[in-house]
């Protein structure tokens, strides 16, 4: 077999083992709001709205002076905003595949994180802490990038799970 042929052959395979995941659509919607991305994306990763209910971003943008330990505060009129897009893309009622998992995993809870939600606890449960929270390049459960390549897409597929500093990741 000539070389180009093997060439050809072997760029062929690349193509379609590449193809289920770039067939796959979002598991969330991704973030397409300018003002949320700049504002929240500055300091950590502009969560999709669609992985946490109405009343869970509710109280989120109610707690900015005390976001997670820090200081968030914004003006009145870009929290009203920025409300706005969240309630409107969150995960009530959100046609995304991952969205309506979650749901369906909070009965009547209402976490204000992401990582307190019982589907996420369920997907992440066989991850060893050490891999995380032990892991300098990773640290914490709610640093989505460090292992899944495609969060800013909203596609959280285990496929698509490369843990920095670790390497993929097979449950």
């Amino acid at each position: 077999m000539s070389k180009e042929i093997r060439n050809l052959l072997l760029l062929i395979l690349l193509l379609l083992t590449a193809l289920p995941a770039l067939a796959r659509g979002p598991d969330v919607a991704p973030v397409v709001n300018v003002e949320y991305q700049d504002e929240c994306g500055v300091c950590h990763f502009a969560y999709q709205p669609g992985l946490l209910p109405m009343d869970s971003w509710q109280k989120v943008m109610a707690g900015l002076g005390d976001h997670f330990g820090e200081n968030a505060e914004l003006d009145a009129d870009m929290v009203k905003r920025l409300s706005e897009y969240l309630l409107r893309n969150a995960a009530d009622d959100a046609a995304y595949p991952r969205s309506r998992k979650i749901m369906r995993s909070l009965g009547t809870e209402r976490p204000l994180r992401i990582s307190h939600v019982p589907y996420f606890k369920a997907k992440h449960d066989e991850i060893p802490a050490r891999l995380v929270q032990g892991n300098d390049k990773v640290r914490s459960w709610s640093n989505c990038t460090a292992c899944h390549t495609r969060a800013a897409k909203g596609s959280y597929s285990e496929d698509e799970v490369v843990i920095s500093g670790y390497g993929r990741w097979d449950d």
